[in-house]
């Protein structure tokens, strides 16, 4: 099963397919908050999570979206002169404010010339009623997505990380969002301290048997400034290695559904910002590892998932 060049259904294939040309995330940046982080669930955030937001790459809130939009619409168009846009709300959390503010922040970005679609990074807990309405009017305008950061099916690991919010939360978004027909794109980590590649392989066949229509596959960064760095000064957290991190996943890969577009096989992190693990910065040996590492195998998308298979949460692991 071949998916263009790849061995797996990429963002880059499905936008292609579903536009016609090359289309780019203009990540941004609506000044919003995170209930994990202003005392509504935590006030630490969850430990991984960088001072931006986990969006240390989206524009500055200082500025407006549409001044935030050309800037890196701009840059962009030194590389590629030609393509479509997705306007998306990457940093912190992007339902968390009033419909009305929801409203002008999103109308404010799609109405940037050549904008498809309108993706939106947000937490399973802050997808109430209201907001979901909100969502599901503009889906009915433009292609839209959530991402979820679910990050861990293990319960144990999800509390360790403050998370802040039990799995069930997050079946109910899922199953939320897709009963009104909006697409579902989830955020993994691979790394995560006390995890060993069974636990990160689990989350996936978790996953496999949800109806979701993308994955976001990330590697654990260790930053400057989070409370992540504490437990690695306590040499409580192992980095993976860079083979260690490609045949995990490869198998990731392979237990996936064909239908599931994958998002995201590693990360970025700021150089003045991360402390490990330092092999992740050459993205694009990573990315070829995992390509050469595939071929190799003989592996795919798909070749390991089973439709039949149950998963259920027990003693914290999810198991098959």
């Amino acid at each position: 099963m071949m998916w263009g060049e790849k061995r797996y259904y990429s963002l880059n294939h499905f936008l292609r397919n579903k536009f016609g040309e090359k289309v780019f995330k203009i990540s941004l940046d609506a000044g919003f908050s995170c209930p994990n982080r202003d005392g509504t669930i935590s006030k630490g955030g969850c430990i991984y999570c960088s001072e931006r937001g986990s969006g240390d790459f989206a524009g500055d809130r200082q500025f407006s979206i549409t001044h935030q939009f050309q800037h890196i619409k701009h840059m962009m168009n030194k590389k590629w002169k030609n393509g479509k846009y997705i306007a998306y709300f990457q940093a912190y959390t992007n339902t968390y404010a009033s419909t009305e503010v929801l409203r002008e922040k999103y109308e404010e970005a799609i109405n940037q010339e050549g904008v498809v679609g309108l993706a939106i990074a947000t937490r399973p807990d802050c997808l109430g009623k209201e907001v979901l309405d909100v969502i599901e009017e503009y889906s009915k305008r433009l292609y839209t997505w959530v991402e979820l950061g679910l990050q861990t099916s293990n319960r144990t690991t999800a509390k360790l990380i403050n998370r802040g919010y039990e799995l069930e939360v997050f079946e109910k978004a899922v199953h939320d969002l897709r009963d009104r027909n909006i697409d579902v794109v989830v955020h993994t980590i691979f790394g995560l301290p006390g995890e060993d590649k069974e636990d990160m392989l689990n989350t996936i066949k978790y996953l496999s048997q949800k109806d979701i229509q993308g994955v976001k596959l990330h590697l654990l960064h260790l930053l400057k400034n989070t409370p992540l760095v504490k437990l690695y000064e306590q040499g409580n957290l192992r980095f993976l290695d860079k083979d260690e991190y490609v045949n995990i996943i490869c198998e990731a890969i392979a237990n996936l559904p064909e239908h599931v577009v994958i998002h995201r096989l590693t990360g970025d992190a700021p150089r003045d910002l991360i402390i490990g693990p330092m092999w992740s910065l050459k993205k694009w040996e990573v990315l070829n590892e995992i390509d050469k590492t595939l071929k190799e195998k003989e592996l795919y998308q798909g070749i390991y998932y089973s439709n039949k298979s149950t998963l259920a949460v027990e003693n914290n692991r999810c198991v098959k």
